[in-house]
């Protein structure tokens, strides 16, 4: 019998997944303080609906480009079962039938757009929820080096070093897995500007958006911290580097 339950409650959610707006929905996926704004806003500018998004803060003053709606819920989900964004989970989150109706509800909100797409770093620890709502969901990801994460975060909000590389470990450790999967287009945030431009503009012309002319939405407060050239224990050297190899 709990077979069968299962098995109806999943063709009930492939169903459902089937009446949620199209075109493929893109998911920025990234660590925090590692781009991910940058990205988000990139995309948007080329076309992409991002519903309600944050579009200031005090550590981004031009917004984080999160969708509120949908980081409350990310945030709902992991403090349910005592985590947080930045006390992750080890291992995979069930979600209840609750957060799927939910989360259907979001998706919703974006009937009729013609290209959309969020971004929430914690998304990342959800992301198997996700597709099960989304199963054509695109990812588009970006990275950067630990060593300006972590003075990044430590600026923030004061957090150890110790504990900000646990946090760029778990996160990237969970992209990398989600590219070994599903390769996506991967970008590095530790480029320049011109560099980083051109490969971007590669992506939106993949994802269907337009190449960015003129005005774009990267600027220098967006790069406060650069890489240090400090030692790394060699689990996150060999980590970064693996990033290295599967970016554009």
């Amino acid at each position: 019998m709990r077979f069968i339950r299962n098995l109806f409650s999943r063709s009930e959610r492939v169903v459902e997944s089937a009446l949620v707006p199209g075109p493929r929905p893109v998911m920025v996926v990234g660590m925090h303080r590692s781009g991910t704004s940058f990205l988000t806003g990139s995309l948007q500018q080329a076309g992409l609906e991002l519903g309600k998004f944050s579009a200031w803060n005090p550590h981004n003053l031009k917004g984080n480009r999160e969708n509120l709606d949908i980081v409350a819920f990310n945030d709902g989900v992991l403090n349910a079962r005592g985590f947080a964004w930045d006390n992750p989970p080890t291992s995979r989150i069930l979600w209840t039938s609750e957060e799927y109706a939910r989360a259907r509800e979001l998706i919703a909100d974006f009937a009729g757009a013609p290209h959309w797409g969020f971004k929430d770093p914690r998304s990342l620890l959800l992301v198997d929820g996700w597709r099960e709502l989304l199963p054509d969901l695109r990812f588009v990801g970006i990275f950067r080096h630990p060593s300006a994460v972590v003075q990044s975060l430590h600026a923030r909000g004061g957090m150890p070093e110790e504990h900000a590389l646990m946090l760029w470990a778990a996160y990237n450790e969970r992209l990398l897995a989600l590219y070994r999967e599903q390769p996506f287009p991967l970008l590095c945030f530790d480029e320049d500007e011109v560099t980083l431009h051109d490969k971007l503009n590669q992506v939106l012309l993949e994802l269907g958006l337009e190449p960015l002319e003129g005005e774009r939405f990267f600027s220098a407060e967006l790069k406060h911290h650069q890489q240090l050239a400090i030692p790394l224990p060699d689990a996150l050297q060999a980590m970064y580097q693996q990033l290295r190899a599967y970016a554009r």
